[in-house]
């Protein structure tokens, strides 16, 4: 996803060479195995940029 579409950046949200290294570490989504699946409603990125905001930032 380009980064001018993504939401607003913090400086706990993956860089492109971070994600690069992260994304083939994930598992394949469940739609896309021969079981199926739901689509991801989210995009994974973003969902590890709000898991790396947590652990950087902690939760009120």
């Amino acid at each position: 996803m380009p980064a001018a579409s993504r939401r607003r950046r913090y400086p706990s949200a993956t860089t492109v060479a971070e994600w690069a290294l992260l994304e083939p570490l994930l598992p394949v989504p469940a739609c896309q195995t021969k079981t199926g699946g739901h689509p991801e409603k989210w995009p994974r990125r973003e969902i590890v940029d709000g898991i790396r905001y947590i652990v950087d930032n902690g939760a009120k």
